[in-house]
């Protein structure tokens, strides 16, 4: 019963559909020389046509259900962004899906489509014969017409059938039950980007108090701030390894205190260095994601992601203010996918290593293995004379979840199916993958101590998002209900000797990364951002952590007791605890804490938006 109201909405979104698709049939069916039925030129043309409409609806309903299985997200526009790179897409699902099976599935429903359709056609033309005895009947069309537009509009809907409809009920596998793939992905496909009247302006105040602005405004651009070095900088030019972990769910790792236990040398690195559990990605997508920790600026646009942007790409960069330091960036595959290369090309005179650059043969579509990588990168830092920065991104924890054959050291590890499920897992193949990533890490780190770079060595570790899934055995409802699986992520400052190790327990965001490294350099630096130096307590007294789910339209923030989410396209809140046993709130206060969350909430995406095309212009 529960589900019901999905069904009833879905049902208006298939009417909808069902009624697009038939009405240039049915105008043009007023004229009896453009009828199926009473012409057999236009008989053939028709089921030309619907033959057509249903291969795009099979494509359609395929691409959702393939999207759904990669990011359990319905299919919607942002889809488009691999049509850019349609060689690197088109091998990314020949890797990842059964693209045979799949294709072979699609030509038989079109054929079994199609014969219904010549079947239907005789049996309604033989009606039309014995009923009508070729009178042409409009009256009847017109009727068919009217009830067509009732479809087309809303059935038993007022106020039109909108997409974020579904979004009303209050529940995302509801809303996901309900959504229909043409309806979401054109509806989100007219979605556009109106960053010109952003209103930044109006939220200053907000702004100013939560990144502490006051006097420290300079030229036109009065976000900007100028760090000075702090008193716990280390003095000793450390190298910088920065270290971004795919799909790196905090629920499913030893962090979490999941039992599966698949990352222990993770949670080793963790007790021995500094250690943020509750950090939080800005959005889902590794794009979005890798621009928020390398700008500072959430990638807020709903039309297509900031680094395929010409404008947006173009941020100013932290690391710049690394001074006399080489910067390097290591990627298993192709820089160009989803134009990292022009993100991380905002890095004066940085080396870029890609596929092609390696000596080790690509594995699937991602490029090379993590363990690979690893080893290039180790190659290249025991030669450095030079204080370095280096920025890892790894791309082996996904599909098609391929681990290296020749690999013998690793063992992989059997696991009962129910108990992978309980503890958040989809399938044996994604948890050998995930132990995999941690144990190419392992093999990293033990070659790195040997050499002479490690002991001068800040190694930062951050997921780039999460993934979602059950962590109902793991965390509180709202990691579930309201998706933070997706965007809780582990951050680990290692640094033996330099760094003593410590558990924050507070909230804090990737975009706040590179300001808190950079606090940690004996060197100024300048903030253009939203991120905090959360090591500063005097910075970073408010506690908060962005999140934006596109498609949806949801923006919200979380910070150490609750996670507050509104809608931009439909008036709806909601405020949640993220603590079992969390703070009882009377309703006066959760109305205060509303408010004052709804503010810094739209203030951060306001602003992030103004400087995602104006940001150090």
């Amino acid at each position: 019963m529960e589900v019901l109201p999905s069904f009833w909405l879905g049902l208006k979104y298939d009417l909808r559909w069902i009624s697009i698709i038939l009405l240039p049939i049915m105008l043009l069916s007023l004229f009896p020389k453009f009828s199926p039925y009473y012409n057999e030129r236009q008989k053939k043309i028709w089921t030309i046509y619907l033959g057509i409409i249903t291969l795009l609806v099979l494509f359609f309903y395929g691409a959702d259900f393939g999207q759904f299985a990669y990011v359990n997200a319905r299919l919607n526009a942002d889809a488009l962004v691999y049509a850019e790179q349609p060689k690197e897409s088109l091998k990314m699902i020949w890797q990842s899906y059964p693209v045979l099976w799949i294709l072979i599935g699609i030509a038989g429903a079109l054929l079994m489509m199609t014969w219904m359709f010549k079947r239907t056609h005789v049996g309604v033309k033989d009606v039309n014969s014995r009923i009508h005895k070729f009178d042409y009947r409009r009256r009847w069309h017109l009727v068919a017409l009217l009830i067509t537009g009732w479809f087309i509009y809303g059935f038993l809907t007022t106020g039109g059938l909108k997409f974020y409809r579904a979004f009303n009920l209050n529940d995302d596998f509801k809303s996901n039950l309900a959504l229909n793939p043409l309806q979401n992905f054109f509806a989100t496909l007219r979605l556009k980007d109106s960053d010109n009247n952003s209103l930044a302006k109006v939220y200053y105040p907000t702004i100013e108090n939560f990144l502490h602005l006051k006097n420290s405004g300079t030229g036109k651009n009065n976000y900007l701030r100028v760090a000075q070095p702090s008193n716990y900088a280390v003095e000793t030019e450390p190298n910088v390894v920065f270290v971004i972990l795919e799909n790196y769910s905090m629920y499913k790792s030893s962090l979490s205190g999941n039992p599966i236990n698949a990352t222990p040398y993770i949670n080793t690195l963790a007790s021995k260095g500094l250690f943020f559990n509750r950090c939080f990605a800005t959005s889902f997508g590794k794009a979005r994601s890798v621009f928020g920790l390398l700008t500072g600026v959430p990638d807020v646009q709903l039309s297509k992601f900031a680094t395929r942007n010409e404008i947006t790409v173009k941020q100013p960069s932290i690391i710049n203010d690394f001074i006399g330091y080489d910067k390097f960036y290591f990627i298993g595959g192709n820089s160009r996918f989803n134009n990292f290369r022009g993100l991380v090309k905002n890095i004066d005179e940085v080396k870029i290593y890609e596929e092609g650059d390696f000596k080790e043969a690509p594995l699937n579509t991602w490029g090379i293995g993590d363990k690979a990588l690893f080893t290039e990168a180790n190659a290249v830092f025991k030669q450095q004379q030079k204080p370095f920065f280096a920025i890892l991104q790894t791309s082996g924890n996904q599909l098609p979840f391929t681990l290296p054959a020749a690999d013998n050291e690793f063992p992989l590890e059997a696991i009962d199916e129910n108990r992978l499920k309980k503890y958040g897992f989809e399938s044996l193949k994604e948890y050998q993958s995930f132990a995999y990533a941690d144990y190419c890490v392992k093999k990293f780190m033990e070659e790195a101590e040997k050499e002479n770079y490690f002991k001068n060595t800040i190694f930062v570790f951050v997921g780039n998002h999460g993934v979602d899934g059950d962590a109902s055995a793991i965390y509180p409802d709202a990691w579930n209900k309201q998706r933070l699986t997706e965007e809780h992520v582990p951050l680990i400052f290692y640094a033996p000797g330099l760094l003593a190790p410590q558990k924050i327990e507070k909230v804090v965001s990737q975009i706040d990364v590179l300001p808190t490294l950079a606090g940690l350099i004996h060197q100024p630096y300048r903030n253009w951002g939203l991120g905090r130096n959360v090591l500063d307590s005097a910075e970073n007294n408010l506690p908060a952590a962005f999140i934006m789910y596109h498609a949806a339209g949801w923006i919200g923030v979380v910070n150490d007791n609750f996670f507050y989410r509104k809608n931009i396209r439909i008036n709806k809140e909601e405020l949640v605890p993220v603590k079992e046993n969390g703070l009882q709130l009377s309703n006066a206060q959760q109305d205060s804490v509303k408010k004052q969350m709804s503010d810094l909430t739209s203030a951060i995406y306001e602003t992030a938006r103004w400087m995602l095309v104006h940001n150090g212009k």
